[in-house]
């Protein structure tokens, strides 16, 4: 329940985000830097005078609402939803292909995603951002490929115990093709741990944006970007404006907790039904 509670809270006020605070995200108080919270500014404001409720809530619009693609266009499903969402269609087809077919398929596949695996994940990240570039169609691309290797892997597994089953292999007697047999009688059956690892995968995308953000790899500025917050506001800490890192990295912090708490509860689940 707390977990429910904590993402909830943020889905509804990124969704009421422009109902809920009087001021644009990008809009700068030049008379009221760095103030602390007043009746004004309920959270304070940033170096550059900008509300950081505004700033934060707007934020959490963009990794769990919206896809921004400029500063008109935007794609219904938040940054982090899109970047799972891409993983989970890679890693699936991977995943499925690798483990029901095996043999120089699986080895192919499997050697590809070992030799991603084995990179760091801020160096894949670098590597990415830094060839393509900082955008959000960018950032969910990159994501989803750090993320599709472990989606992969797992899927394989569950592919390879689920293949073995009575059903499959009257399905293949019956001549079924390749396709329907992964799509239809294996995949469904394996949705349960898949569904749990992607909850997880939102977590990790919410904090990969964070820290994309922290290094100036995430949203362009000046979208309202929570990593991006934390390293304009470390910058300011010693001059004793706390409240430009506080605010963006407990919102960062508590999403992310709350994903992880929702993803151990389905586990929990999922396991007392087996």
């Amino acid at each position: 329940m707390i977990g429910v509670s904590i993402v909830m809270f943020w889905l509804i006020v990124a969704l009421a985000a422009p109902l809920l605070t009087p001021y644009s995200p990008t809009y700068q108080d030049w008379i009221a830097p760095k103030q602390g919270p007043s009746l004004k500014h309920p959270l304070g404001t940033d170096q550059m005078g900008r509300d950081l409720w505004s700033r934060l809530i707007y934020g959490a619009r963009v990794v769990l609402v919206v896809l921004p693609l400029s500063e008109d266009i935007w794609l219904p499903g938040g940054t982090a939803l899109w970047a799972v969402g891409v993983a989970l269609v890679l890693g699936i087809v991977l995943g499925l292909l690798s483990g029901y077919l095996g043999g120089w398929v699986d080895e192919i596949i499997m050697r590809l995603l070992d030799a991603m695996l084995a990179m760091p994940v801020i160096l894949l990240y670098l590597i990415i951002i830094s060839a393509i570039g900082a955008s959000a169609v960018n950032i969910v691309l990159s994501m989803a490929i750090v993320s599709t290797p472990g989606i992969a892997r797992l899927v394989r597994s569950l592919t390879l115990d689920i293949a073995t089953k009575e059903y499959v292999l009257a399905a293949r007697v019956r001549g079924e093709s390749i396709w329907r047999i992964m799509f239809l009688d294996i995949l469904p059956n394996a949705r349960g741990p898949i569904i749990v690892n992607s909850m997880l995968e939102v977590g990790y995308a919410v904090f990969a944006m964070g820290t994309l953000g922290f290094l100036g790899l995430g949203m362009p500025p000046p979208s309202p970007d929570w990593g991006s917050m934390i390293a304009q506001g470390q910058r300011h800490l010693m001059t004793g404006h706390l409240w430009g890192v506080i605010w963006p990295a407990l919102a960062l912090a508590s999403l992310v907790v709350g994903l992880n708490l929702i993803a151990d509860g389905m586990r929990e689940e999922s396991l007392r039904y087996q």
